[in-house]
């Protein structure tokens, strides 16, 4: 029998259903697309095609990869996000739709802010995704994007490097505030912390739990130890007036908002909802100091990579 596309797509459908594959159809659709270089309506325009023998054999490795439950994304390298397409693999967080939230709130600080160019900070960068986005939006000002896994700063800085009208952007290693020296410098600091709890680790679907690097996911037994640490110290590097923004679970934000009250430094506190109406990102803005009437020189060092 021939191995055509619309036969192979059918029967991959009905064996990713049985083994319980979440989205079969569209799974079944991206990884043949995928396997053959083509766009997922370029399958239907050639579904009577058959499939050559070393076609069949790549599907082949492909499905199980799927079926041991390797991310799409992982097994294809890329996933979209924000208008555009990010390299992702093994030991990189794959960018969600609910961390968008993060991004179009971080556009709505920008457009207010007068100032240029405006200096923004990303903690926790993984693929690059939100900066990439913000820069690609606002070329005109400066960003810098740290993260303590090499492994994800590769992947950025590659994902950066396929962009051909971006603002600039520093990349550096470490955790969190620790390669920085301390003083109001950034306008603007974002980051997507890990914050799920410990104990929920083991609740998560096995695509998230046993192949996304858990660094990037586990915030600690009270899912806050990051943000904790985020919401604490970014005082420290804001000018005044400068923003916090961070994504969080949809069930934080008392915790989080109680965080931020405990942090005199911090004097407005504002939760925003994504798509679904869930609590999503925490935006806390940094006091003004009145009659500021002398200049502050400030300078940033990064630690080599």
């Amino acid at each position: 029998m021939d191995w055509t596309v619309f036969k192979l797509i059918s029967w991959t459908e009905t064996y990713f259903t049985r083994h319980q594959i979440d989205s079969p159809r569209l799974t079944a659709e991206i990884l043949l697309g995928f396997c053959l270089g083509v766009r997922r309506l370029d399958l239907y325009l050639q579904h009577d095609r058959p499939l050559e023998k070393q076609e069949l054999t790549r599907f082949k490795t492909l499905i199980q990869r799927r079926k041991n439950h390797e991310p799409v994304a992982y097994i294809t390298g890329e996933k979209g996000f924000f208008e555009s397409s990010f390299q992702v693999g093994p030991g990189v967080l794959i960018p969600r739709p609910d961390t968008e939230t993060l991004v179009t709130t971080a556009l709505s600080v920008l457009d207010e802010i007068p100032r240029n160019p405006q200096k923004i900070l990303e903690l926790g960068v993984g693929s690059g995704a939100i900066v990439i986005s913000l820069a690609k939006a606002h070329p005109e000002h400066l960003f810098f994007a740290g993260d303590i896994s090499r492994i994800a700063l590769d992947a950025a800085r590659k994902n950066a490097a396929r962009e051909k009208e971006i603002g600039t952007i520093h990349f550096f290693n470490g955790s969190w505030f620790a390669p920085l020296t301390t003083g109001p410098f950034f306008d603007v600091i974002v980051s997507n912390p890990p914050y799920i709890p410990t104990e929920d680790i083991f609740g998560l679907a096995p695509e998230i739990r046993d192949h996304e690097p858990r660094s990037a996911l586990d915030g600690g037994h009270d899912g806050l130890t990051c943000i904790r640490e985020l919401v604490t110290h970014a005082g420290d590097f804001l000018v005044p007036g400068g923003q916090l923004l961070l994504e969080m679970g949809f069930d934080q934000k008392a915790d989080v908002t109680a965080l931020a009250k405990a942090c005199p430094q911090f004097d407005q506190i504002n939760i925003v909802q994504d798509l679904a109406g869930q609590n999503r990102v925490a935006q806390l803005k940094k006091k003004l100091i009145k009659f500021f009437v002398f200049d502050i020189h400030v300078r940033i060092f990064i630690r080599s990579v």
